[in-house]
């Protein structure tokens, strides 16, 4: 992000600009599901032996992935 914030403060040429925040987008975007995977594989898989437990997981969950 400072990079781009970088690029923008030194006039870089607009479509160079959007290909950085393009990168940057998915980049986040990867790491969103990596954290996801590792969050439904340890977390949300653990807590089905506890039913009050896996309610609360799954509802984190849903109020997360309703966020635009």
């Amino acid at each position: 992000m400072n990079g781009i914030e970088g690029m923008i403060e030194s006039g870089q040429y607009c479509i160079d600009i959007l290909n950085q925040t393009k990168a940057a987008k998915n980049a986040l975007i990867a790491v969103e599901a990596k954290i996801l995977e590792t969050h439904l594989s340890n977390c949300v898989h653990e807590s089905f032996s506890s039913p009050n437990i896996a309610d609360k997981k799954i509802e984190e969950l849903i109020k997360v992935l309703k966020r635009n």
